[in-house]
This record gives structure tokens, C-alpha cells and sequence, in this order.
């Protein structure tokens, strides 16, 4: 077995390897505004800019450092070619709302565009064709059908058989004046110029109650409040769960490696296709005129358990489609897709006039990031995008989402009653070997323990502290994952990740 203290690269994102990080204060004291908006990735910051520019008073509440979460490690394609999402968009919802999909995800590459220009901010922002593509002639129905329904919702789609990849394909869709860019850049500018306007970012801050009151209090791990005319929940999966978006939201993790190549071999564009558990391919500009270029693959529930060999899968694979390269950089990303595959956006749950929600980005989470931040800016400030009714929560459609609610019951079922009483590969304290982690039953309990190189054990309770599934160890980035809703965590129990919001209890196992 492949061992993942060998893998070669900087353990990493490029984007955060790449931009300082940020010092934003905690909240020390009770504070009022109009909006107060969970979460700094993409969604809340665009979401908290939009607001603080329309005039409203604004604070961010973000449990860690902002853009240093799901964002920090995104691949960043800014696209509106989001795999094979139009044609099963026009397919369950009708022509017009794969119209209005398309729409909305332009407007948001647009906007990207714009905001760049006006606030002078170099993000390495560069226009470039996007593909969706398949090796095999198989699946060129898929491809054809996709083409047509994206032009017939207004884009510059078309089908192709030629690309800038160094391999052939039996088919692509092509659709032109999509974007790639450094989103930490473009993001940590846009917080700035928040402040700038009076908005307040607070980091370290971890929100851990709300009350849907009038006004809403939100309540923060230290015991402080921000009080707030609204409400915005933009983290990733939603910590609070009285919407039971749980039971709608399947989270999925993937993993990325970069290398640098040639500028003369950059293929010219970004590139995905759903074989092959996905391959995604783009570029950015990097040090001494090469290019980096950044393969995303390999997709996995969190908690699967050992993520090493499939980390060398998409080595070699980079490897051999682009040969000579050295791998520079690898790292992970997490996202979040929707039982029917369009995300949520809009009003958290019927119960509640002034509680918002974005998530369920699919892996697009820049462009419908961005697009969250405009249409919940919009709803807040009174006035209606024309594209609100295809994101809104609200939406459920028995016919269209029964079939995947019931495989995601029934996936959690399994795992939180198969996973108390499946025996671990290992017996005891004794047999966990230096680097490694176990779920370990000691003295009745389900513990998670991990041995440290010096050979010391870090032992934490096994229940996730979200809705109590058991957790499991990812070897290759050395952490505990949920396999239920992709809550993870330290090997101190800190949380890295929500929906869970408190941390794994520490576990005694002296003597077990």
C-alpha cells in the first residue's frame, strides 16, 4: 500500500502557498448591524460586499481565517459550464429555467470581470474557452445533447472534436469567454475594500447558535452576539440544520495536484470531463514565464478512509497525459452537490422571513458563489432577480429528488448503525502504527486514535458531534471525515470543517 508520507509535492494549496494570511480581529463585544453573514468563503464575502455596497451595515463571522476554507482550495474555473448541467436542467425544470441557469452563471463571471476592473485588483484573471469532454465514443450522446441545450440557453456553445489537450477526444463541448483566476487574490482585495467601506470582518469567530427572532441574534463560541436585521448562513454545509438540508446535500471531496509545465504546452482553456471519477484541467501564469498546471480528480464521499491511493491515481494519470511533469503542489477540496443538482439559494426554511442560506454548489462554487452574493444582496435590499425562483430552498419536487433523498438516507442509515459494530482493521491502542489512525472500541467507547511519528497517541471520542455518525480516518491529509454529511477534523478533535460546530471530545485510553 502507497504511503502517503511519499507523495511528491508541497502538501498545500498554490493559492494560499501564494497570499498572506489574513489578521482580522474576533469579536470581543455584543455587536447590531443590518446583516450579519456566517461564513468567509466566496458566497459570504461576495455576499457581504454586495451588501455593504448597497448601503446596508454588515458583519462577517468567520470560524477560522476567511478564504482559507473550501475556497482556499478550489480549483477557481469561473464557468458557466458546469459538466452536463443543462441539458438535466431543461430535462427536470424546462428550457426556460437551463436559460435562466445560464443567465445567472455569466452574469456571475461578469461580475467577476467587472469587480477586477473597477477595484484595480490583479487576480490573474484570463478569458479562455471552457470544455466539457469524453475520450469515449460512448458517451458522445451525453456531449451532443449537453451542446445543444447550452446554446439553446443562450450560450456560445458548440460541439467540437478538437481541443488543446495533449490527447485526443472522442467529443466536447466548447463554450467560449469563460475565465480562470487566483480566487484568494480577487477575495482577500474584495475584503478589503469591505472594511474599506465600513463593513466588519471578524475571523476566529465561530457562530454556534441563532435565534430567528426580530431581530435575529446570532450567538458565537466565545459568548458574544451580533444582533442583525437579517441573516445570511454561507458556510459550505449549513451548521444549522433546521432547514434539514442534510437530508438534501450529498458532500463530496477531490483532490488536486499542480506541476509546472511549458507556457507552449499550456492546452488553452478549462477542461473537464466526468470520466475516469473526473478530470479537471486548467493552468495559471507562474514563476519564470511556465505555467501551473492544475489537475483536479478522483472524487470520494468523506470518511471513505484512505484517500493515498487514490491520490497516486491522479498523479500518475497527470503524469502520463502531461509527461515530464514534477509535481509541485497537492491538495484537497470539498463541495456539496443538491438532490437535484441545481444549488440552494435564498430563504433558509418556510418558517423564516430573515434567514438565508447558499450552498449546494455542485463544485462550480466560484460562479455560484458569486451569483449568491448578487441574488441574496438583491433579496435583502427588495428587489427580485428574475433567475430567484430556480435557486430558492424552498423548491422541493418529489419526482425529481425522491430517488437520490432515499439512496442519501439510506447511505447515512448504514453508516450509523453498520459503523458502531463493524470491527476495526485494528484490535487495539497497541496496533495502530506510527502516522496512522483507527476508530478503536476502549473500555465500550468508540475512540478515534491517531500515533504521531514519535509514536504518541491522540485519542478523540468517534462521534461526529454534528448528528453522532462515526467517524473515519483520511490517511493521506492526516484527518477525521464524516462519512454521513462531510463534517471533519483535527487530530485533536478541532473542528476543520463544519456542519459540526463543536469539536470531538478528547478520549482517556491510558491503560486500554
Amino acid at each position: 500500500m502507497a504511503d502517503h508520507r511519499t507523495l511528491p509535492g508541497t502538501d498545500e494549496s498554490y493559492w494560499m502557498d501564494t497570499t498572506p494570511v489574513t489578521t482580522y480581529p474576533s469579536l470581543t463585544a455584543d455587536v447590531e448591524v443590518d446583516v450579519v453573514v456566517i461564513g468567509g468563503g466566496i458566497a459570504g464575502l461576495c455576499t457581504a460586499w454586495e451588501l455593504t455596497e448597497a448601503g446596508r451595515s454588515v458583519a462577517l463571522l468567520e470560524a477560522d481565517r476567511i478564504v482559507a476554507g473550501v475556497t482556499g482550495y478550489t480549483t477557481a474555473k469561473l464557468s458557466v459550464l458546469h459538466t452536463l448541467i443543462y441539458d438535466k436542467v431543461r430535462t427536470s425544470f424546462g428550457a426556460e429555467s437551463a436559460r435562466l441557469y445560464a443567465e445567472s452563471q455569466q452574469a456571475a463571471v461578469e461580475r467577476v470581470a467587472e469587480i477586477a476592473s473597477r477595484l484595480n485588483i490583479d487576480c490573474e484573471l484570463e478569458r479562455v474557452p471552457a470544455f466539457t469532454y469524453v475520450e469515449s465514443p460512448d458517451g458522445l450522446d451525453r456531449i451532443r445533447a449537453e451542446a445543444d441545450a447550452a446554446a439553446a440557453a443562450g450560450l456560445p456553445a458548440s460541439f467540437v472534436t478538437e481541443t488543446g489537450l495533449p490527447f485526443p477526444v472522442a467529443g466536447a463541448v466548447r463554450v467560449e469567454n469563460q475565465a480562470q483566476f487566483h480566487p484568494r487574490r480577487y477575495l482577500l482585495a474584495l475584503a478589503d475594500d469591505l472594511t474599506r467601506r465600513g463593513g466588519r470582518i471578524f475571523e476566529r469567530t465561530r457562530a454556534t447558535g441563532l435565534d430567528e427572532g426580530h431581530p435575529c441574534t446570532v450567538t458565537t463560541e466565545g459568548g458574544h452576539t451580533v444582533t442583525a436585521r437579517q441573516v445570511v448562513v454561507a458556510t459550505h454545509y449549513p451548521v444549522f440544520d433546521r432547514a434539514l438540508m442534510f437530508a438534501r446535500l450529498e458532500p463530496r471531496r477531490e483532490l488536486v495536484v499542480a506541476a509546472a509545465i511549458a507556457a507552449d504546452r499550456d492546452p488553452g482553456g478549462v477542461y473537464l470531463t466526468p470520466e475516469q471519477n473526473t478530470r479537471s484541467v486548467r493552468t495559471a501564469p507562474y514563476r519564470d514565464g511556465q505555467r501551473l498546471l492544475i489537475v483536479t480528480g478522483e472524487h470520494f464521499t468523506p470518511g471513505a478512509g484512505e484517500a493515498t491511493e487514490q491520490w497516486q491515481k491522479l498523479i500518475d494519470w497527470t503524469r502520463e497525459r502531461f509527461p515530464g511533469t514534477q509535481i509541485a503542489y497537492r491538495w484537497a477540496t470539498q463541495d456539496n452537490t443538491s438532490t437535484d443538482q441545481v444549488p440552494f439559494i435564498g430563504r433558509f426554511h418556510p418558517g423564516t422571513e430573515n434567514v438565508y442560506v447558499a450552498t449546494g454548489f455542485g463544485g462550480w462554487g466560484m460562479s455560484t458563489g458569486v451569483l449568491a452574493g448578487r441574488l441574496l444582496a438583491a433579496r435583502i435590499t427588495g428587489t427580485e432577480p428574475p433567475w430567484s425562483g430556480l435557486y430558492d430552498p424552498l423548491r422541493l419536487n418529489p419526482v425529481r429528488e425522491a430517488g437520490t433523498m432515499l439512496k442519501l438516507g439510506a447511505k447515512v442509515a448504514a453508516h450509523f448503525v453498520g459503523d458502531r459494530v463493524r470491527p476495526s482493521h485494528v484490535d487495539s491502542i497497541d496496533d495502530i502504527e506510527p502516522g496512522t489512525g483507527a476508530v478503536v472500541r476502549v473500555r465500550g467507547r468508540q475512540c478515534a486514535a491517531y500515533r504521531d511519528d514519535t509514536g504518541q497517541i491522540h485519542a478523540v471520542s468517534a462521534r461526529c458531534t454534528h448528528l453522532g455518525c462515526i467517524v473515519q480516518f483520511n490517511d493521506a491529509e492526516t484527518a477525521w471525515e464524516c462519512p454521513c454529511h462531510g463534517s471533519r477534523f483535527g487530530i485533536d478533535g478541532s473542528v476543520v470543517q463544519g456542519p459540526a460546530n463543536r469539536p470531538l471530545e478528547m478520549e482517556d485510553v491510558a491503560g486500554g
